[in-house]
């Protein structure tokens, strides 16, 4: 049998699309080895999934490590020569306009000290942690007063829209 010219030049080689390039589903790895009943880490990946829609940057990767005050002071020291814990680390692996591949250390210990003088449980305060420290990668920082501002009215801003509410404000 023939095969027309045409009908061979429409046919695609193997391996190749026609299809405009999508990009892949990020990929979130929500990680701990504590005994911590409070935490709800399904929970947290929803969330956080819900948001990256809302971030100014791409997201390709985000691994996000739930930690407890001496994992937190061990990172703090070692990367900062601060012997203090803290609420989040993030360590960013690309930069911008590169999509974001980032590891986030949040504290569960400092997300209870917090969320037990807030009106919201101790998952909430880890996802703020994480949407700030994925805030600090798409460019935000809350070094000034001014600054500070505009940062936790980004993470208002981005927690109302995926239905958790403001944290940071307490008027969850």
């Amino acid at each position: 049998m023939n095969t027309p010219d045409h009908a061979i030049a429409d046919r695609e080689e193997p391996g190749s699309s026609n299809e405009p390039d999508v990009p892949l589903e990020p990929t979130i790895n929500c990680e701990t080895d504590l005994d911590a009943p409070d935490v709800d880490p399904a929970w947290l990946h929803a969330r956080i999934e819900s948001a990256l829609p809302h971030l100014s940057r791409t997201v390709e990767r985000i691994t996000i490590r739930i930690v407890d005050d001496a994992e937190m002071i061990d990172l703090h020291t070692r990367y900062h020569e601060d012997p203090t814990t803290t609420d989040v680390l993030t360590f960013e692996g690309t930069s911008e306009p590169m999509p974001l591949e980032v590891d986030i250390a949040v504290c569960v210990d400092e997300a209870r000290r917090q969320s037990a003088n807030r009106t919201h449980d101790v998952n909430s305060e880890l996802l703020l942690y994480v949407v700030h420290g994925l805030l600090h990668c798409s460019g935000h920082d809350d070094h000034d007063a001014e600054a500070h501002v505009s940062m936790h009215a980004e993470e208002d801003r981005i927690l109302k829209a995926i239905g958790v509410g403001s944290i940071y404000g307490g008027d969850s």
